[in-house]
């Protein structure tokens, strides 16, 4: 584990915003930029922005280095349950990739009924609803139990900036952003990669409690997985050593993942309207203590951080092309 003055020491030496202009067309995601080649590769940024409530709240000690890395392990590792557009990591911060047109739906896999936020399926639970995303849920269902079965729940693909929306399949081909027979393919990769990571999990004495997978199409038209799998981003876990006796007591399980920084804001009341006001750097150390951890825990190896100034670092390793404009 990497030590606490380490990371608060690189608190400064994150990595916020990319420009490597000259290596293609830009698109900048919440957390990843990325960048278009002319001959069909595209390379991606894994920044140290850490979103939650659909909006940047501000960045994490080598959370980039994690989550590229962590990306990287779980695309080769499934690569037998589902095919994805990874080519190589050239950076520490760095993936390379196929270049794919985005599927407009996120695959939302559940297995348990949790979250703080406004659109989290605990909160729908709670007021009474019982009907999520075209999924009828039983009664009597408690906070952080789980469902008899893990549902899809799949939602709009918003841009930055905006929420995305929760809907059934229904729904979401209702507006017409995506193809039945797409949005049926990325949901069957969705469900045999979530069954493929919650066993990988389980080994490693981690709940794989819920994720988000995104799709995209190759030039021939072949679905895969793209941007990352199984992350602390995109992924909620927990201890599962520890699960049973604090759910039976009702606190919440032991996060591995971004809900840390998610409780922090909701402890302070906020629900993702408005100013979620500054990321603390002693919360910004504890969400880097966590994600390194998870890295730990799920590929069993230690990680080390890269600690160069990551601009310079990435222009050089991505070759003239990146020159920083």
């Amino acid at each position: 584990m990497v030590e606490d003055a380490l990371l608060a020491a690189n608190l400064g030496n994150t990595l916020d915003a990319t420009d490597y202009g000259a290596l293609g067309e830009k698109y900048e995601g919440k957390v990843r930029d990325n960048y278009t080649t002319n001959d069909g590769r595209r390379f991606i940024v894994v920044t140290d922005r850490i979103s939650a409530f659909d909006r940047v709240l501000g960045t994490i000690p080598f959370k980039g280095q994690v989550l590229n890395r962590l990306a990287a392990w779980w695309f080769e590792k499934t690569a037998g349950v589902a095919p994805n557009h990874l080519l190589g990591t050239p950076d520490p911060n760095v993936l390379e990739c196929v270049e794919c047109t985005p599927i407009l739906a996120e695959m939302v896999v559940r297995a348990y009924v949790t979250g703080s936020t406004s659109t989290s399926i605990w909160t729908h639970y709670e007021k009474g609803s019982r009907v999520f995303c075209g999924h009828r849920l039983p009664d009597g269902l408690k906070k952080n139990q789980k469902l008899p079965e893990p549902i899809l729940t799949p939602a709009t693909k918003a841009p930055k900036g905006e929420h995305d929306i929760s809907g059934s399949r229904e729904e979401i081909l209702a507006t017409g952003n995506v193809t039945a027979g797409d949005f049926d393919a990325a949901a069957a990769i969705a469900m045999r990669l979530f069954a493929a990571g919650q066993k990988i999990c389980a080994e490693r004495g981690l709940i794989l409690v819920d994720t988000k997978y995104e799709m995209g199409k190759t030039k021939d038209g072949k679905v895969v997985v793209i941007d990352e799998i199984h992350t602390p981003d995109s992924s909620r876990f927990w201890m599962a050593d520890s699960y049973p006796a604090r759910f039976a007591s009702g606190e919440d399980p032991e996060p591995l993942d971004k809900d840390f920084v998610r409780r922090h804001y909701t402890k302070a009341g906020y629900r993702g309207d408005g100013d979620p006001g500054p990321l603390p750097d002693d919360v910004r150390v504890g969400a880097a203590k966590r994600y390194i951890e998870a890295f730990e825990k799920i590929t069993g190896t230690t990680f080390t951080p890269n600690t160069e100034p990551p601009i310079a670092r990435i222009a050089r390793n991505l070759g003239s092309g990146a020159s920083v404009v």
